[in-house]
């Protein structure tokens, strides 16, 4: 299969890796060059492809035998270790793209520009450089879809590489929304992964460019010195809104990290009804149910038919873990509610006629949690009656909260298991 004799980077994003025999190992997500005082042009080392498992590898461009418009073709042999990015290495998509430069031609007065995208080309077999540049004449910064609206457009045209100043300095990088535009498919917890391995300046600096939603959702997934330094370096009041959109034990846990006039300040901040359920959460102990525990469960009356609870359970938002369990009670159907009267499991919910009442179908059998009960306590009972929740209600039968297995799992997981990482050599 024949290669394109020059490809543009951007174009790459995203496309499939394939062996040999056609099947996919998975899609290019960056491509890694070297700048370097004994080339002229800097070098193509190789791609970062990511893997099932969302893990990042490097494909080395020795190992790469095909790049097509829409593929890539390698030799089959890939280094399942992570990617990790090097001092002299630079990133095409994160890094160098909005970068500002000089660029000098003959006979024409250097001018700035901005880098859109960057060419390369096949020297030899296996061997690739960058060639060229696609700039944007004058320095804009910010994403594409921000130029476009504002009407800040520039001359486009496509210059030698070798006629850019500023394309190989270290200290000068792309605007946070570039690079999140390179990678808008991600998930959260994909996300929170290029955030974590990004420099802590850079982290705080992307990660303030998401929306408050998604940033909620990404630093759910972050170790928590990530959390606390992103959160400490948000302006208070966008602080308080990213906390109100976090799920309450994810943020009441991020809370409990920090001193407690640093709590109190946030939670001053917060809307009322929605600090209340994280300084509920916050005055349990870590490893018990009260600590585990998250109060934005399906809670509904026993009069509500099955149809409105297979309603809830299709929510979005919600976990799998927690659409997985309606939990029945008096009003008020706000934790803390009325009595808590039991429990309805989604396997009941789509064998029962729709139009019948909740209150007919009822568990009564599992016995609640106590917000006291130790983790440990928690575990067997998950473990022993094969649930995926269990609900947690006080000494007078209101139920407070919800506990998961995921909950669990994030306590029971060595404190460093999403900075796990591998060590890694490029070929």
């Amino acid at each position: 299969m024949s290669s394109l004799r020059r490809v543009f980077v951007a174009r790459l994003a995203g496309i499939a890796v394939f062996d040999p025999l056609g099947d996919q190992v998975g899609r290019v997500r960056d491509v890694v060059v070297s700048f370097s005082a004994t080339r002229r042009k800097p070098r193509v080392l190789g791609l970062v492809v990511e893997v099932p498992g969302r893990r990042r590898v490097f494909v080395p461009i020795t190992r790469v035998t095909s790049i097509d418009a829409g593929q890539v073709i390698t030799t089959g042999l890939v280094n399942m270790r992570r990617f990790e990015q090097r001092p002299t290495e630079s990133l095409v998509l994160a890094e160098l793209l909005d970068r500002a430069v000089t660029v000098s031609q003959p006979a024409e007065e250097p001018f700035e520009a901005t880098v859109e995208d960057l060419a390369i080309e096949q020297d030899r077999p296996r061997e690739w450089s960058v060639t060229k540049v696609f700039v944007r004449r004058g320095h804009v910064s910010g994403s594409l879809s921000l130029r476009r609206l504002t009407g800040r457009r520039g001359e486009t045209l496509i210059v030698d590489v070798l006629d850019t100043t500023g394309l190989a300095t270290r200290h000068q990088g792309q605007s946070a929304a570039r690079l999140l535009e390179a990678y808008d498919d991600l998930k959260a917890a994909d996300l929170a992964e290029v955030i974590h391995e990004l420099a802590p300046g850079r982290r705080v600096e992307v990660a303030s460019a998401l929306d408050d939603e998604k940033l909620a959702d990404v630093i759910e997934e972050l170790p928590a010195d990530d959390q606390i330094e992103i959160l400490t370096h948000l302006e208070t009041e966008r602080a308080a809104d990213v906390l109100e959109f976090m799920q309450p034990d994810d943020a009441a846990d991020l809370l409990s990290e920090l001193p407690e006039a640093t709590q109190e300040h946030y939670l001053q901040h917060m809307e009322p009804d929605e600090a209340a359920p994280l300084r509920r959460l916050m005055a349990y102990d870590d490893n018990t149910a009260g600590g585990l525990m998250t109060p934005e469960a399906i809670i509904l009356g026993p009069d509500a038919t099955i149809a409105e609870a297979l309603a809830w359970a299709r929510r979005e938002e919600l976990s799998p873990a927690l659409a997985s369990l309606v939990c029945v009670c008096r009003p008020p159907l706000e934790t803390p509610t009325g009595r808590y009267l039991g429990t309805v499991h989604i396997q009941r919910l789509l064998r029962e006629p729709p139009h019948s009442p909740l209150g007919a179908i009822l568990d009564k059998e599992l016995e609640p949690l106590q917000p006291t009960d130790s983790l440990g306590t928690v575990t067997r009972m998950l473990a022993n009656y094969n649930l995926t929740g269990a609900p947690v209600v006080d000494e007078d039968g209101h139920l407070l909260g919800v506990v998961t297995v995921d909950d669990v799992l994030d306590h029971i997981l060595p404190e460093d298991w999403r900075e796990e990482r591998h060590e890694v050599t490029h070929d």
